[in-house]
């Protein structure tokens, strides 16, 4: 199939499926007139690119087409519509056209229904922080593919310090293969120790030791989190988010006993998930979820005008920390 849909939140795995792509259709003699890439910001990428995907490649290989963070698969114009309608059935053999999204394509859109018929659509999402299950076979996948045995308890351990950061992951597993050389033993859990570097800590990790009132925790994750250049303002849009989440699981619960009801009201996927948010909600009152948000906003406005990052953030945590105190 010579027309691919990636899409997904986890950049590292797409970079390396795209990359993967690319070796495997365009003669590396012949990339530079056979390989190009679209960037969406200009109203005719798409329309350059469909041509392209059209064009016979020179040389030896296949074309290959990306057209990189695509929004057609959230809105898509008539007249776009049109040409997609035309072009995709016909796009010949020698030819693969790539479209990458963090978004998932709108399956109310016309198009989207283009791009089931002709795209091989495949999500790389990145796995939640709370599925320890899935972030432990991910690292058993991922040393399978490294070539590095480790025993039980280090894939543990290493699912707990490097949590959904596949790029971190995929860094750390190659450090190990390299360090065990030839040996067939399984890495132990002290050399993981020794140098597998814990970079797991999220914003997630800040939510809940400011609901647990410990302001000095929390001032020490924001600066750990700041050390790894995670942006202020994502870092704000976690804490909105789940406070927002705790928020509507605690009233809800409180008069809805259906996890499913409970968790299209909180905009929870997972249902499942719900019981957990409830455990973690129980020692909160709704008075004092409610009292973040106004502050979380102060926050989130002082940034957006330019405030200094660090001393706002820690500023807000100790008196977001308070309210739980």
């Amino acid at each position: 199939m010579p027309i691919y849909y990636y899409w997904g939140d986890d950049e590292f795995a797409i970079a390396s499926s795209v990359q993967i792509l690319r070796d495997r259709t365009v003669d590396s003699n012949w990339a530079s007139f056979n390989y190009t890439q679209h960037l969406c910001d200009t109203p005719d990428a798409v329309t350059e690119a469909l041509n392209q995907a059209m064009t016979p490649p020179f040389g030896s290989g296949s074309r290959l087409v990306w057209l990189v963070n695509t929004t057609i698969g959230q809105q898509c114009p008539d007249d776009l519509l049109v040409q997609l309608k035309r072009t995709l059935p016909v796009i010949p053999e020698t030819s693969v056209l790539l479209l990458t999204s963090r978004n998932k394509p709108d399956g109310r859109l016309k198009s989207t229904a283009l791009w089931k018929e002709y795209a091989e659509i495949k999500e790389f999402a990145l796995i939640p922080p709370w599925e320890t299950k899935q972030l432990v076979q991910q690292v058993e996948k991922i040393a399978q593919e490294v070539g590095v045995k480790l025993s039980s308890s280090s894939t543990t351990l290493i699912a707990q310090s490097v949590g959904n950061n596949t790029r971190q992951l995929y860094n750390e597993l190659t450090k190990l293969r390299l360090y065990a050389g030839d040996s067939q033993a399984p890495i132990s859990i002290d050399i993981v120790n020794n140098l597998v570097q814990a970079t797991s800590q999220t914003s997630l990790d800040l939510v809940k030791v400011i609901a647990e009132g410990n302001t000095a925790q929390a001032l020490t994750l924001v600066g750990q989190l700041l050390n790894r250049n995670e942006p202020g303002l994502k870092i704000v849009a976690t804490l909105v988010g789940q406070f927002r989440t705790w928020l509507w699981v605690k009233i809800m619960t409180a008069q809805e006993r259906d996890k499913k009801v409970i968790a299209q009201a909180a905009e929870i996927g997972n249902p499942n998930r719900v019981y957990f948010l409830q455990q973690e909600v129980k020692s909160l009152s709704t008075e004092q979820l409610v009292a973040t948000l106004p502050l979380l906003l102060e926050l989130e406005v002082s940034l957006k005008q330019g405030g200094e990052e660090e001393a706002l953030l820690q500023t807000k945590v100790i008196q977001l920390s308070q309210i739980f105190l």
